[in-house]
């Protein structure tokens, strides 16, 4: 890795990279797989989801999908009123190294598809969301990845482009978006393969990546 190629700032994504996110988790164990299947089939949870993420108001648009599909309404509202028992657990070894690249004095920041709402309770709850040096979140930016306009927000924002740039998500399609405005980028399939990626980068030593 040269120095011209190494990254002056590291961009995390969240759900499933910090914090797990599997509703269909919650519910399975919650209401039973079979029900959560037939819930999760006539109601598109996730694409209200999306709605909260681009910064529609999360209790109205839960309470709202709820009373539009009243024979899953109490399960739809859980969406809401139970939110921190969805994202959750915390991923512990991706938050040593969110940690560790702040003490090595790495600038840190967190790009996600998060909402207003979700945002104001998970801070709270994970401390470590606090940790960012800059925290682009979709609610507060009226727009998600992996349009592209969030990205360009991002390299507005922190003067940083393309290859100044090391970003890990799970999802294949928002990785591909920021690839193609010349990011670097990590595929996110678990904290040892991130670890290792920072190592490569020279960003870490194996000792801090642990």
């Amino acid at each position: 890795m040269t120095d011209q190629a190494r990254p002056q700032a590291v961009v995390f994504d969240i759900g499933n990279v910090l914090i797990e996110w599997q509703p269909e988790r919650y519910y399975d164990a919650r209401i039973g797989v079979d029900r959560r299947r037939a819930m999760f089939a006539e109601v598109d949870l996730h694409g209200m989801n999306d709605l909260i993420d681009r910064g529609a108001d999360f209790r109205d648009t839960v309470y709202d999908t709820a009373e539009a599909c009243p024979a899953w309404r109490d399960e739809i509202r859980l969406w809401h009123d139970d939110w921190l028992a969805i994202a959750t657990p915390e991923i512990p070894h991706s938050v040593r190294l969110l940690h560790a690249l702040r003490a090595r004095g790495v600038p840190v920041y967190a790009l996600t598809n998060f909402g207003i709402g979700t945002w104001q309770l998970a801070t709270p709850a994970y401390p470590f969301l606090n940790a960012f040096d800059r925290p682009y979140v979709s609610g507060y930016m009226g727009v998600a990845k992996p349009d592209a306009r969030i990205y360009e927000m991002v390299e507005e924002d922190s003067g940083l482009t393309g290859a100044a740039l090391l970003f890990t998500d799970d999802r294949a399609e928002n990785i591909e978006a920021a690839a193609a405005r010349g990011w670097q980028t990590h595929h996110f399939h678990g904290p040892q393969g991130w670890a290792d990626c920072l190592v490569g980068h020279g960003l870490l030593s194996g000792a801090e990546a642990v």
